[in-house]
């Protein structure tokens, strides 16, 4: 699923890439800072027995009118009953990492979203009927894909724009932070902000 979703993503590229470039050298170019954004995203999940929230900070720079790259940082907690199977048994999970994101914005308003991420997770199991609590720290990595919806992207240096995007992980990790207590991918909704640092002319 991941090859196919990055191979789909390739073709997206390829086939689309040349009309907006085109259209992106008709225009002036931008000086370098003016193509710097930050921002950042919410996310939230509420999946049966699963619970998760946090934030992700990012920084980034618009490398064309219809592509962003960056960097992100994020902070998660999650919490998770019968996790074993067995009745009202806990998990808590306190997650600390950070990686790299790309997106493509075919129209203003819709984007594809790819995005890997290694991340520190700190965990601590509550067992049923009040036994002995364990805490163990883990490694995990993860390959977020999706796409979602924005306020109006109006290419390089435009003016801040709102965004919301659903993921999920298909990088098969069973320690990531986004999958339920079986292993399964749950969708990651993440609203957010992104705000150009150095904006130029409006609408370019």
């Amino acid at each position: 699923m991941k090859r196919i979703f990055f191979l789909c993503l390739f073709g997206l590229v390829l086939f689309t890439g040349p009309l907006l470039a085109q259209k992106d050298g008709e225009k002036e170019k931008t000086p370098f800072r003016e193509n710097l954004f930050t921002g950042g995203s919410l996310a939230f999940s509420f999946f049966g027995n699963t619970f998760l929230i946090g934030g992700s900070p990012v920084f980034g720079y618009s490398l064309t009118n219809w592509l962003d790259l960056g960097v992100v940082a994020n902070y998660t907690y999650s919490s998770y009953r019968d996790y074993n199977g067995v009745f009202n048994d806990k998990l808590r999970q306190t997650t600390l990492g950070g990686g790299g994101f790309g997106r493509i914005y075919p129209t203003r308003f819709l984007f594809l979203q790819a995005q890997v991420e290694r991340n520190t997770i700190r965990q601590k199991y509550i067992p049923a009927g009040g036994g002995a609590i364990d805490e163990i720290s883990v490694a995990s990595s993860s390959t977020l894909i999706g796409g979602g919806y924005t306020s109006g992207r109006r290419g390089r240096g435009g003016a801040p724009f709102y965004y919301l995007a659903v993921l999920w992980d298909v990088g098969g990790d069973l320690n990531s932070p986004y999958t339920d207590a079986y292993g399964r991918s749950i969708p990651i909704v993440r609203g957010g902000l992104q705000i150009p640092l150095f904006q130029g002319r409006s609408g370019r």
